[in-house]
């Protein structure tokens, strides 16, 4: 067992994970820079295997290349009034990601060009980037805009873009077998609570719950620059692809709307059903979507090249919730006990791809005499035995090498956990055998 890390309170997991969010909400994220590196420094805390990798501005990776690092100290827009607007240090939203160097005084009719808004959403402030064109930008509600007066306008940008570096965070837990699962995040969105930081929490939590354990299967996390970051770390471990075994991409994740799983590519990999029997057994009403090339960086885990098994899960899709890409994601859409619940499944899909294994019948002529093992007709609970009784003799016939437990259970209709219980009871009296190794429960 890994040493497990500090835990700094009593609270609930949930509200933890939501200060956690609280904490790095401030933070000017990007797809590169010291905002970065800063969220996955406090992401570190908890999860000590966490790794900051370091690519330089320049690099190839497949098609693209890796952009200068952007970083910015100061921004806002002085009115003929005297007034500060769209000031930076107000929020982070309100200069267009990857603007480059301005100081400079214009007229209204020039500075309209550099200003976005959201007309139907009047009172959020949108956020706009402009990673691999050099441009700059300011961002505003669009009732600011529409007071702006004609006049001269001091616009003062000061950022640096240069040779440096892309960041991405990587951390392995090591299991039983070099076969791994993936479970990745975007985290390079500024002050966005839903779409960034709720899958870079969820996905910090879960490793901490699982660096304290031991598993059968490798765990590796990434929180990554979204888009590049995913192309990036592939182009970099070509060779080593070929180990994962399942993946899951973490998004939006503290609203309050139902899950949606998205399915890989392949569309009948482990984890597509693993997820998908998870959310069944839920008795919460969830949304099943086949894969599309559009959406979060399964869309590059599942290239046709690699076409990995990465699947992703949500609660509002990216086009879903009221205040996408804007100052409305903020720490009021999102909550501790969603936050919890997120954990909650992801804990439980992992718990499936642990113990799906496939078993071989030590007594295949007929069905055993059960009861002179004590394992029939004598059980506390009457609904509860006869669900297990049931359970086991579903094991039992089924055990012959080539059906998984996830196969016993999605045909026999008992839940993945009574039919692991069933395996194990049988296993502990002789009758059953893994045909591969699998962790204890």
């Amino acid at each position: 067992m890994r040493e497990p890390s500090p835990t700094t309170s009593n609270q609930a997991v949930g509200e933890q994970m939501y200060e956690l969010v609280s904490r790095l909400y401030p933070i000017n994220r990007s797809i590169t820079g010291d905002g970065f590196r800063e969220t996955q420094r406090i992401i570190g805390e908890h999860f000590p295997e966490l790794r900051i990798e370091e690519v330089p501005s320049g690099t190839e990776a497949f098609d693209w290349t890796v952009p200068k690092e952007w970083n910015i100290r100061e921004a806002f827009i002085v009115t003929p009034r005297g007034e500060r607007i769209a000031d930076f240090s107000r929020s982070n939203l309100h200069v267009m990601s990857y603007s480059v160097p301005v100081r400079r005084t214009m007229s209204l009719t020039e500075l309209r060009d550099h200003l976005h808004t959201l007309p139907e959403e009047p009172d959020l402030i949108p956020y706009r980037t402009s990673y691999y064109r050099e441009d700059w930008g300011f961002c505003l509600t669009h009732r600011e805009y529409e007071e702006l007066e004609e006049g001269e306008y001091e616009v003062v940008i000061d950022s640096t873009l240069a040779d440096g570096a892309m960041s991405y965070g990587e951390g392995l837990l090591e299991g039983e077998s070099e076969q791994e699962v993936l479970i990745t995040s975007h985290a390079c969105h500024p002050s966005m609570c839903n779409d960034n930081l709720s899958g870079n929490v969820v996905a910090t939590f879960l490793a901490k719950a699982l660096r304290e354990r031991k598993t059968r299967w490798s765990y590796r996390f990434l929180f990554l620059p979204g888009g590049i970051g995913s192309v990036l770390w592939m182009s970099r471990n070509v060779e080593r692809l070929d180990r994962i075994r399942n993946g899951l991409v973490l998004a939006n994740l503290g609203d309050s709307a139902g899950f949606t799983f998205k399915r890989t590519r392949r569309s009948d990999a482990e984890i597509d059903r693993v997820a998908a029997h998870v959310l069944r057994n839920r008795a919460e009403p969830f949304t099943l979507l086949d894969f599309s090339p559009y959406g979060y960086d399964e869309r590059n885990f599942c290239s046709p090249r690699f076409n990995l098994p990465v699947a992703s899960i949500n609660r509002s899709t990216h086009e879903g919730f009221r205040g996408y890409h804007s100052s409305g994601d903020d720490l009021s859409l999102i909550s501790a006990d969603k936050l919890e619940e997120a954990l909650g499944v992801c804990m439980q899909i992992v718990e499936v791809l642990e113990g799906n294994g496939k078993y071989r019948n030590l007594i295949p002529e007929a069905e055993p005499q059960l009861g002179k093992r004590g394992l029939y007709g004598q059980m506390g609970g009457l609904q509860r035995r006869a669900d297990l009784e049931m359970a086991l003799l579903w094991v039992m016939n089924f055990s012959d090498g080539e059906h998984t437990l996830l196969d016993i259970s999605d045909r026999s209709g008992y839940s993945f956990d009574l039919v692991r219980q069933a395996a194990d009871l049988l296993q502990d009296h002789g009758l059953l055998e893994p045909t591969q190794e699998l962790p204890a429960t």
